[in-house]
């Protein structure tokens, strides 16, 4: 097996490579650069999947980045057990090719409790006073400690959330080297995220993303120039293109004044009630599933969505089917966003009523994505004095809400979800292997991967 390693630059598409990309414009000159069509949702659960597995997620099951789980009625993000991905992965069948073989998975998700050999993922401590503290967790155990103790505590706050920087995808490039030095993977698969943080905030034409651009080249032009010392094979990927966008859409919103939603009011708030209600959609980016729970509704919700402005296709079964989403997990409809549009999970009809959890980062207790946890709320003044007070009560031992985060879904200005129209917004694949075709499906990754790992290239 030939040691082989895998950027996956989030967001990262051929119309971003350029002058503030020199390193990696220069690099990519000697190798085939192509474009990737997607698979829908174009996500990073879904994505990621499709490339480890060779697989749609019908076959899969990762429909999204969350989905309402049908056995509990609750709708469930960003869940880390590898045992969720229904299909073999990549690393097992090269290492039944060769039993030498060796893994390692540097930050992709679905990393826990899988069968690598060596993986690091972000996983918070929660404590019982209610703090959240920055860690990770790793296979072996032992290797959680010796990273933190060489590069401090993982930087989790860097990593989502509006402290958002360069920082993380840094802490994950050191990391990455360091492991690699101590373990000797035949197979690295390293995740920089850093792209998506502006591009998502303030859409693909903001003055930060020139410079975005140029921190994540200098990231990658330290691992690669470390990599190839080591006589290792790279690939650079991305998981989708972010292009610009203008409109949310709140399903929930218009579900709820049907009738069909449920949620139960406490202390003044209201919370969403996926079990109870007829009609619920999980907004995923660009992307909705709708779980009607009621199926006698199910044309009645076909017609609305299609009515609604924003939304470019309903898929049924058939349109499932066509897009291999015909799966147990997924929506019974999905909504497809227009090019410039993406869904809100947003359900309440008054600010005052929203959930304490709306205007905190809190990933987990969301029904829904939420990019606007990377912002900082624009309508209350004096924003920095606030952090600090809040901060300084935290250290103090007080029990805080950090309710810093706007409800102002038209301040996001970038998303992704459906395939762009554009193929230089789609994904990126930059590899040595002969360029048969200008776009490559999402489902060919595995072969290139498994290819350089073999020695194909």
């Amino acid at each position: 097996m030939h040691k082989t390693v895998v950027l996956n630059v989030v967001g990262l598409s051929r119309n971003l490579l350029g002058p503030n990309t020199p390193f990696l414009s220069s690099w990519s000159e000697r190798r085939q650069v192509q474009s990737i069509e997607t698979v829908l949702p174009a996500v990073t659960c879904s994505v990621q999947a499709t490339y480890l597995t060779g697989k749609l997620p019908e076959e899969h099951g990762i429909v999204g980045n969350g989905w309402l789980f049908k056995e509990e009625h609750e709708i469930k993000f960003w869940r880390q057990s590898n045992q969720l991905v229904q299909s073999p992965k990549l690393w097992e069948e090269l290492k039944s090719l060769d039993p030498s073989f060796t893994c390692m998975n540097m930050f992709w998700w679905y990393n826990m409790y899988s069968t690598v050999d060596f993986s690091v993922t972000p996983r918070p401590q929660y404590r019982a006073d209610g703090r959240k503290i920055p860690d990770v967790y790793t296979q072996p155990a032992s290797l959680r400690d010796r990273l933190q103790a060489e590069l401090g505590t993982f930087p989790l706050f860097e990593f989502w959330g509006p402290r958002t920087s360069i920082r993380s995808s840094q802490w994950i490039a050191k990391a990455s080297m360091l492991a690699d030095q101590w373990h000797h993977p035949t197979l690295t698969l390293i995740y920089l995220p850093h792209l998506d943080y502006n591009l998502q905030r303030y859409g693909t034409q903001h003055p930060s993303v020139a410079e975005d651009l140029r921190q994540i080249d200098a990231v990658c032009k330290e691992l690669i120039e470390y990599y190839e010392s080591e006589g290792a094979e790279i690939i650079v990927l991305s998981e989708y293109g972010i292009t610009d966008v203008h409109q949310p859409i709140a399903l929930n919103r218009l579900f709820r004044q049907k009738g069909w939603l449920a949620w139960r009011e406490e202390e003044g708030k209201e919370y969403l009630d996926a079990g109870a209600s007829k009609v619920v959609a999980v907004a995923d980016h660009q992307v909705a599933h709708i779980y009607v729970q009621d199926s006698k509704l199910l044309n009645e919700v076909k017609a609305l969505l299609s009515q609604t402005t924003g939304i470019e296709e309903v898929l049924d079964a058939e349109g499932k089917k066509k897009w291999g989403l015909q799966h147990e997990r997924a929506g019974d409809l999905i909504a497809v966003a227009d090019a410039h549009s993406w869904f809100s999970y947003y359900y309440w009809l008054e600010d005052d009523k929203a959930p304490d959890f709306a205007r905190t980062v809190d990933i987990h207790r969301k029904p829904g994505y939420d990019p606007a946890e990377m912002l900082l709320d624009p309508a209350k003044p004096l924003m920095p004095v606030r952090v600090l007070w809040k901060l300084l009560k935290k250290k103090l031992g007080f029990r805080v809400l950090m309710d810093l985060i706007p409800l102002d879904a038209t301040l996001v200005k970038g998303s992704h979800g459906r395939s762009p129209a554009s193929d230089l917004d789609k994904a990126i694949l930059i590899s040595k292997q002969s360029k048969h075709q200008e776009i490559v499906p999402a489902t060919e990754v595995y072969q290139y991967i498994k290819k350089a790992c073999i020695g194909e290239v």
